[in-house]
């Protein structure tokens, strides 16, 4: 099979995942890709490949502004979560405009005990509807 063949395949099964994906499943997806691209931007600034660490960079913001887009004003803790948010954008920028790694690595130890408490969330609904 070629190289082709293997991204399309690969395409077309994220592309299944997504579109079959709940709500929740959709927020912990974001949520992990927005580690994957911090860690390979660390990684880059870490090997100073700037323009590497600025692609996965500014990917990360587009997922923050995602997440930050599905918060709902209906619930009570959307308003300081939207803080993080904005708070988590604005570091990213930061690390990207100074090639900030500490900046960066911020952003992660912000992000993966949400993650990790909206994939908990995701599993205790998915327990109860099933």
């Amino acid at each position: 099979m070629s190289a082709l063949a293997i991204a399309r395949a690969r395409e077309q099964y994220l592309e299944q995942q997504i579109a079959s994906a709940t709500p929740q499943q959709l927020v912990t997806m974001l949520f992990g890709r927005l580690l994957v691209d911090i860690d390979r931007a660390a990684a880059a600034q870490e090997s100073e490949a700037w323009a590497v660490a600025g692609d996965h960079l500014t990917h990360a913001q587009s997922i923050v502004a995602e997440l930050t887009s599905s918060l709902t004003d209906a619930w009570e803790g959307s308003a300081d979560l939207r803080a993080i948010y904005t708070y988590v954008n604005s570091r990213l920028i930061h690390a990207n405009i100074r090639r900030d790694r500490a900046a960066t690595i911020e952003c992660r130890e912000l992000v993966e005990p949400l993650r990790d408490a909206f994939a908990g969330a995701a599993d205790l609904v998915t327990a109860q509807a099933g």
